[in-house]
């Protein structure tokens, strides 16, 4: 009975207040509609490839590397997000709805200056395509994918924004029902654009991107239209919309090294790319499809670190620090058992998942090598992933920014060219590479949060 109430309150969505509720009870209603919102995200991640790998693996290999050049666009927006999210926790934490709502404008408007500038992009799209490695096959089918994904990058940039503030807000339902209405188009028009059905034309690759900018950009329109309607925990007014000096600056001195934080994520992503790229069209399909499945167990847990993120901020504004730290490691406990569950799957038929996406056996084999290679490290992303959200959620983003230095740049690129090429075990290097890397950090991430310098950040 108590977890039927609690899941129908979080999916409502809650009016408690997160700093005085029980931290067992606090966490579920917060992770819950965080968990489901990035299910809803990884479930069109799957969807997506679905359809897209049946053109091939041109169309697969076109899609991977179009979403490792994206990985900058998701890195800004969520390293703007994080920004958002620690300081509209602590003003709701602190009680302050002004400050929230003046911080939730700064936020939106640096991620439209953001997108803006992203979207020149698109007119590159040939030498960028070029110089990930990509095939002149792959540049003839895909550029229209890679011109549209870059050029309406605004639609995910602001979602992911607005949700992010929704959440330091304490509002996940609403966070959860924005993505799922982009999501739930997206996989609705996706096959529609991609095959052609009725009077739409037959688009190929470039459909999914279509429906992709469709799906998201009423989805933006739906968290606005929220966000201005005064009937959520956060609101703004037309007396917020204006820049603000001081709260920009907070947000930027937030935001920059959240979103050098993430680029050193995907730049590492990219540098993965590239040397897959060395070993043909099959083994970057393989490796795109396995990063689709491994989405799929990632972004739920990634909601979970997310309520870890606002519980932490929240706490903090409301001057308990200890109650902070108590949450992130309420939140990594539930987080490693949804992690563990996922990895024992694909330790143990990652040939039964990866043959729902393709038939072709080269590309399967390097998708369940990627899948086994990844799997072991599980338990670690579980609790590195909620630690690295909680030191964010305190606003220290320079703390992570530094472990992704050392153990997605430093280490991990090296060590991934060192295992393929120099030892000579090809992608099956690259693939043990990024699980070592993911476990050093969680290790790293376990020790600088003991010491607890992240409870004296000022926000």
């Amino acid at each position: 009975m108590l977890f039927r109430s609690t899941l129908r309150e979080a999916l409502a969505g809650t009016r408690q207040d997160f700093t005085a509720l029980p931290i067992r009870r606090a966490v579920p209603l917060l992770a819950i509609p965080m968990v489901l919102e990035m299910l809803m995200e990884s479930l069109f991640a799957v969807v997506s490839i679905f359809w897209v790998a049946r053109l091939g693996a041109e169309a697969i290999a076109t899609v991977g590397l179009t979403e490792a050049m994206l990985s900058i666009v998701y890195a800004l927006a969520m390293g703007l997000g994080m920004a958002g999210t620690a300081v509209i926790a602590r003003r709701s934490g602190a009680k302050d709805q002004e400050g929230a709502s003046v911080a939730a404008v700064q936020v939106l408007l640096l991620g439209i200056a953001a997108s803006a500038l992203i979207g020149i992009g698109a007119f590159f799209s040939v030498p960028l395509l070029r110089l990930m490695g990509a095939s002149q096959g792959v540049i003839d089918s895909g550029l229209g994918y890679t011109v549209l994904m870059l050029g309406g990058n605004a639609t995910v940039t602001l979602l992911f924004i607005l949700n992010a503030a929704f959440r330091g807000a304490g509002d996940a339902a609403v966070a959860m029902r924005a993505l799922w209405l982009a999501n739930g188009l997206n996989i609705a028009l996706v096959p529609l654009f991609v095959y052609g059905v009725g009077p739409l034309p037959e688009m190929g690759v470039t459909g999914a991107a279509v429906a992709t900018n469709i799906g998201r950009g009423i989805g933006v329109a739906y968290a606005l239209w929220l966000l201005f309607s005064g009937t959520r925990r956060l609101s703004i007014a037309v007396r917020h919309w204006k820049a603000d000096g001081a709260a920009m600056a907070t947000m930027l001195k937030i935001g920059w090294s959240a979103s050098v934080q993430m680029l050193i994520m995907s730049a590492s992503w990219i540098g993965v790319m590239r040397i897959l790229a060395m070993y043909g069209d099959a083994a970057l399909a393989g490796f795109t499809i396995a990063m689709r499945v491994m989405v799929f167990a990632f972004l739920p847990a990634w909601g979970t670190a997310n309520a870890a993120a606002t519980l932490v901020g929240q706490n903090l504004g409301a001057g308990k620090p200890d109650r902070a730290e108590q949450s992130a490691w309420v939140a990594g406990h539930y987080n490693a058992a949804l992690l563990i569950a996922w990895g024992v799957a694909f330790l143990l038929i990652p040939e039964w998942i990866i043959s729902l996406f393709t038939t072709d056996a080269i590309v399967a084999g390097y998708a369940v090598q990627s899948l086994r290679s990844v799997a072991i490290a599980f338990p670690f992303f579980a609790y590195g992933m909620v630690l690295t959200q909680s030191f964010n959620g305190a606003g220290d983003t320079v703390t992570p920014l530094w472990l992704n230095v050392v153990w997605f740049w430093a280490f991990q690129i090296p060590v991934a060219w060192i295992l393929a090429q120099t030892m000579g075990f090809g992608p099956l290097g690259v693939f043990v590479a990024g699980s070592i890397s993911y476990m050093l950090l969680a290790a790293t991430s376990v020790v600088l949060f003991r010491r607890g310098r992240w409870k004296t950040k000022r926000v």
